[in-house]
């Protein structure tokens, strides 16, 4: 058996910080908006080489926050990609605005600038690119299109913590940016978190605001608000986390390089990052015609094996009130019906990467039904 995600090998490797580290958290008697979480935001805000953190309950929120920091609301109109997790674009109608698709680009599989252009309308008030996977969309035609038109862009960052893009960090490049701490995100809490970075202060105060309730003070309310806010244990532990991150990025990204080795001779699809990235993978797919028959026989020799995402946002039924068919997409649609994620997080022993592969060989090889991979365009 290997498993797809196997979370408590990774607490175990820092148990003795974790537990003390909650320990000290419950012994003080401070749980939320204390000092634990304000080192965790400072330490962040570092990481992603940005002025200003505020971390939230999830990333969803964060989100969502980014979205009304920016002034997006009702009547508003947000650019942004259906292949995502569905929070991307709940967010958008959180905020009361309407989420325009983009198809994604068949190499890098992110936003497609090319296509951007056209999406514009004068109601559109956002560019909300997705870093799928952890490999970050090509921001500077994306940037490029925003500071002409007069766009705000909100990057979701919730799958690319550390990704680089010509050397700078996920969030760091748009004017807000939207992680997750999901507990099996590249840095992950022990429960759900979030956070929006920025470098503007108007920004991040008013995020700080809105996650707490429109509160200036205790009880003095200046705008609406919302609980938002991330409770201190999280906080202290992704702190401890934090301290790991690179050491587990480099272990992805070594594992990616060993599954790259492997599956060089066979004709399938598999992630080719551009020179100028550091893609982080949060997930390392590849794409297969036949992808449901390979996902069975994976599964059924136990290789822990995902798919991100089956069902596109825009042909998903809680959003058929958008008005989006079958054929609208076309490539964010292929890629649905042939993403096969693969087992990859730090604790992973580099050898087992041999198992993965021999098994997707065989659930490859060409069979009597002519089963076959069709090699990437």
């Amino acid at each position: 058996m290997i498993p797809f995600l196997d979370l408590k090998a990774q607490y175990l490797s820092i148990r003795p910080e974790i537990d003390a580290t909650v320990a000290r958290v419950i012994s003080s008697g401070h749980f939320v908006l204390g000092p634990e979480l304000t080192a965790f935001e400072e330490r962040f805000a570092n990481y992603c080489k940005t002025t200003h953190c505020r971390a939230v309950n999830t990333g969803t929120s964060a989100l969502h926050l980014a979205l009304l920091a920016a002034g997006v609301g009702a009547g508003d109109e947000v650019i942004t990609v259906s292949m995502t997790f569905v929070a991307t674009t709940a967010a958008i109608l959180y905020s009361g605005a309407k989420p325009v698709f983009v198809d994604v680009d068949p190499v890098t599989w992110t936003m497609d600038p090319g296509l951007i252009e056209a999406a514009i309308t004068p109601r559109t008030k956002a560019i909300l690119p997705v870093h799928l996977h952890g490999l970050m969309a090509d921001m500077n035609p994306i940037m490029e299109i925003a500071r002409r038109r007069g766009l705000v862009v909100i990057e979701d960052a919730a799958q690319a913590h550390g990704a680089e893009y010509r050397g700078r960090r996920a969030g760091s490049i748009g004017d807000l940016g939207c992680f997750s701490f999901y507990p099996g995100k590249n840095l992950g809490a022990f429960g759900e978190g979030g956070a929006v970075v920025t470098d503007r202060p108007e920004f991040a105060r008013r995020v700080s605001l809105l996650r707490d309730w429109g509160q200036e003070a205790k009880y003095d309310h200046v705008i609406p608000g919302y609980n938002y806010r991330m409770d201190e244990i999280q906080g202290a532990i992704l702190n401890v986390k934090l301290d790991y991150i690179e050491s587990w990025t480099e272990a992805r990204r070594s594992l990616a390089e060993r599954y790259d080795a492997l599956l060089s001779d066979l004709p399938l699809a598999r992630p080719r990052p551009p020179e100028h990235a550091r893609h982080v993978y949060h997930v390392y797919a590849v794409r297969l015609e036949h992808r449901d028959e390979a996902l069975a026989l994976l599964r059924d020799a136990g290789i822990g094996v995902g798919i991100h995402y089956p069902v596109p946002v825009h042909l998903q039924r809680a959003y058929a009130e958008l008005g989006y068919r079958a054929g609208d997409l076309p490539v964010t649609e292929m890629l649905a019906k042939e993403f096969l994620s693969l087992p990859i997080y730090p604790e992973l022993p580099l050898e087992r990467t041999d198992e993965v592969v021999a098994a997707l060989r065989s659930a490859a090889a060409p069979s009597t039904n002519e089963r076959s991979i069709r090699k990437a365009s």
